[in-house]
């Protein structure tokens, strides 16, 4: 067990000039860093010059974990979630670990997003690829609720999209429209995805998911040798599986 070197941490530790300071400046830096997302002296710099330099992957992970923790709990279909989109990015290593810390950051953190959100409209490919992300998160419980919705709009709207625009990005309405009538409504397509009846338990439920879940796993596939075709096919089939399972539960009300 040590105690975490922190940015504002060192500088605090440092003011107050002794080691009872420094053991209290660790601690108040600790949770200052974490408030105003200081996870090295760059992005102190930044801060104190006024400068926001988020972007990128940086900027799409920490939309992601906002959305995420915007209805009041990050779920199990929310880290997945995010996973399925670094898989989707062909994320590894040090990016993946990065991506990970900006989830984190951004369901933790109340920092501004206007002025990073804004120079995307200088970059309109990638606000869209942003803005269909920020979608699949907010439906990655199965039913997308107010707060995410209102969420993905206005950030649209500092992109300098119109809200009908913004609205089209999202292909889950479109998709479901397409499913034909004869095969019943969304609760009954989950229970048919996962193979599992009506009356099933929720441990049933739970095993059913994660031996579908393992096996059409993209990294499994990807181990496999298998053709980036088939990885993006299994990619969205986890995701599918995802999506099914939280209605399942949010239905039958287990967790």
């Amino acid at each position: 067990m040590f105690w975490p070197v922190t940015v504002l941490g060192v500088l605090i530790g440092w003011l107050l000039a002794s080691i009872p300071g420094a053991l209290l400046g660790g601690l108040l830096g600790q949770v200052l860093d974490r408030r105003l997302g200081l996870t090295s002296w760059a992005r102190l710099r930044e801060r104190l010059s006024g400068r926001d330099e988020m972007h990128g992957n940086e900027l799409l992970f920490f939309l992601l974990g906002r959305l995420a923790k915007s209805g009041g709990r990050v779920s199990e279909a929310h880290i997945d979630a995010a996973r399925v989109e670094m898989r989707r990015l062909g994320l590894d290593g040090m990016a993946q670990r990065a991506a990970i810390e900006a989830f984190y950051r951004g369901k933790a953190s109340g920092e501004a997003l206007r002025a990073p959100l804004a120079r995307l409209r200088q970059r309109p490919e990638e606000g869209r690829r942003v803005l269909e992300a920020c979608w699949r998160m907010a439906r990655a419980n199965g039913q997308m609720g107010t707060r995410e919705h209102e969420l993905v709009l206005l950030w649209g709207k500092w992109m300098g999209w119109d809200s009908a625009a913004v609205a089209a990005l999202d292909h889950e309405p479109a998709r479901r429209q397409e499913a034909p009538a004869s095969r019943g409504g969304a609760y009954e397509q989950a229970l048919r995805l996962l193979g599992v009846r009506h009356d099933a338990d929720p441990a049933t439920i739970k095993r059913a998911y994660r031996r579908l879940l393992s096996k059409h796993h993209p990294d499994k596939q990807a181990g496999a040798g298998a053709s980036p075709a088939v990885v993006r096919e299994a990619t969205e089939r986890t995701r599918e599986l995802q999506s099914a399972y939280a209605l399942i539960r949010e239905r039958r009300g287990f967790r």
